[in-house]
């Protein structure tokens, strides 16, 4: 592993453990070895590492939309459902006790999401792909067609979110088995949403 990536996986764990806000480059580059002067010959600034985390170290939710845009139809809808509810708790699992901590500060969050944006990488990213997604299931006819994607991509991400929260909060670990049936049942409520006509009966 290179420098760059150990650097990544640094930034990890100081991450997690002290939250975005308080950890400096000087820790980040402390708890890979190296000096902070080879940091920045890597990155820009704190904010591209964090970038780098989300998109390096944490589960691969943007690689698993990919992956469904292109494969939908190989597998039932309930299915591909589950699979992006598991990937997206994990995600959010991960990357919630680094990313709360830009809440701390107005400034901070100001200058935080004036970097992100300016990167095309602020947190509506996967609301839009996760639509986008569900556009192709709607092209495939597995999907009624006044079926309201954005509401139904807001309500898988913000479920999987406030699991997340809550985990965190409770400063609990889920156990893999309670994240699949929580991610079935999830895509199984959003199947009946997606599929039944809502003036049926």
């Amino acid at each position: 592993m290179g420098s760059r990536e150990e650097i990544v996986a640094a930034a990890a764990k100081v991450m997690r453990e002290q939250g975005y806000a308080h950890a400096t480059t000087k820790a980040i580059a402390r708890a890979a070895g190296y000096s902070e002067a080879l940091l920045y010959k890597h990155f820009k600034d704190k904010t591209e590492i964090f970038m780098s985390v989300l998109t390096e170290r944490l589960p691969a939710l943007g690689t698993t939309l990919d992956e469904l845009m292109k494969t939908a139809a190989d597998s039932p809808l309930a299915a591909n459902l589950k699979r992006l509810a598991r990937i997206t708790l994990s995600f959010y699992l991960e990357s919630f006790p680094i990313a709360v901590s830009l809440f701390s500060s107005r400034e901070l969050l100001a200058t935080h999401r004036e970097r992100v944006m300016s990167r095309d990488g602020g947190p509506d990213v996967p609301l839009g792909r996760v639509i986008e997604y569900l556009g192709e299931e709607a092209r495939l006819g597995r999907i009624r067609e006044d079926a309201d994607l954005e509401a139904s991509a807001s309500l898988l991400l913000g479920a999987c979110f406030q699991y997340a929260f809550l985990a965190s909060f409770e400063d609990r670990e889920p156990p893999a088995e309670e994240l699949d049936r929580w991610a079935e049942r999830l895509a199984a409520t959003l199947v009946v949403a997606l599929v039944v006509s809502g003036d049926s009966g």
